[in-house]
């Protein structure tokens, strides 16, 4: 994975209360003119949100379900953004959106997750946002893919996009814990890894599809060091046209911000610092560790190879295989490791060997594996 070479613009440069946690909140659909400004009053009276969102146009998997309202409900986000003093978005999945969104007045846009998965559609939006300064947010494709989240946010810096944030909803077609689309916290830390400066939201929403598990996944995005949540409201849950089951009242929104603990970015005890530094260099030396042994172990991979290919004995021998998962999985539970990261280690060492020994006997060298 290459760094992306552009920069973007802090959240302080945005039309928004870049507080921390910075809170994206309003109905998942909007459904009447009513149902938006009452969301809006709501939230302006009990929360500090900094964005007020509601899906116009609904991308949904099956053509009967509800589609959203359309260009008819634009006005609605706007008027209720403008008596509440909240700043709007929406999502846009193509360059029709953008223009009636632009058009309308929306002050941020969002790119879905169903859109991100494709680079043609993201290429669409970009150019149609050429040459106009708008802030942007991205959600990550539905399957999980860090390069195509970073290439829609260099297709948008290339049309002049700087104002950028990534939300983080989850991805779809993976085991997801019980949750509606699994979290995998290890992407949005890459993402971060690899830019930085960009700003990175969760959406415990689409994550959970479940009102109760909201709380749970807000704290842990919170741990993680991302900037903001966006969590959808409404009025009445129970009544919403779509994706009831995840959405919570405005007051409901206030009890849940209150209750997250707030973690220190930056250590300014230095006793804290002096002891965290200690245990990171404990880390490194066990690192250091691991890695030396798993060079050893894919040498022994190697000659095990080489032996197998002289006496014409097949690469895979299952029986060996099944003692290792048992011996090696009874070993790590034993000293209260995951099973499933012990599953997860355990396949990609052998999906590894097996790669090396294939080349091997193949002669095509003593490639790296």
């Amino acid at each position: 994975m290459t760094t992306p070479s552009f920069r973007v613009s802090p959240l302080d440069t945005w039309p928004i209360n870049a507080n921390f946690p910075l809170v994206i909140a309003g109905p998942c659909s909007a459904e009447t003119e009513k149902q938006v400004m009452e969301t809006a009053v709501a939230l302006a009276k009990s929360t500090n949100v900094a964005l007020l969102r509601a899906g116009i146009w609904k991308p949904r998997t099956r053509p009967g379900s509800f589609q959203g309202m359309g260009d008819v409900a634009l006005p609605w986000l706007v008027n209720a953004g403008k008596a509440t003093g909240i700043p709007t978005t929406t999502e846009v999945a193509n360059a029709q959106h953008v223009e009636a969104a632009l058009k309308a007045g929306i002050d941020v846009l969002w790119v879905g997750a169903r859109t991100t998965v494709n680079p043609f559609s993201v290429q669409e939006i970009a150019d149609a946002l050429n040459g106009v300064d708008i802030p942007v947010m991205v959600k990550n494709p539905i399957n999980p893919d860090l390069e195509l989240w970073i290439g829609a946010f260099e297709r948008l810096a290339g049309a002049g996009i700087s104002r950028m944030l990534a939300m983080h909803r989850g991805f779809s077609g993976v085991q997801s814990g019980g949750f509606r689309n699994a979290p995998l916290w290890e992407i949005p830390i890459a993402l971060k890894a690899a830019m930085p400066e960009l700003p990175i939201v969760c959406d415990p929403s689409h994550i959970t599809g479940d009102r109760k598990l909201l709380a749970g996944v807000a704290q842990k995005a919170l741990d993680l060091g991302m900037d903001g949540l966006m969590i959808e409201t409404h009025p009445r849950p129970n009544e919403a046209w779509s994706d009831a089951a995840q959405q919570i009242t405005p007051e409901n929104l206030a009890t849940l911000l209150a209750g997250l603990s707030l973690r220190n970015t930056d250590c300014v005890d230095p006793d804290i610092e002096n002891k965290l530094i200690s245990l990171r260099s404990r880390i490194d030396e066990v690192d250091d560790q691991l890695i030396r042994l798993l060079g050893k172990r894919m040498d022994l991979v190697r000659e095990i190879g080489s032996y197998k290919k002289d006496n014409d004995i097949t690469i895979l021998q299952i029986e060996r295989w099944k003692e290792i998962i048992r011996s090696r999985k009874a070993l790590g539970l034993s000293l209260q490791l995951p099973d499933e990261f012990l599953t997860h280690y355990l396949e990609l060492i052998h999906k590894s060997s097996i790669r090396l020994q294939s080349r091997l006997m193949n002669d095509e060298g003593d490639v790296p594996w």
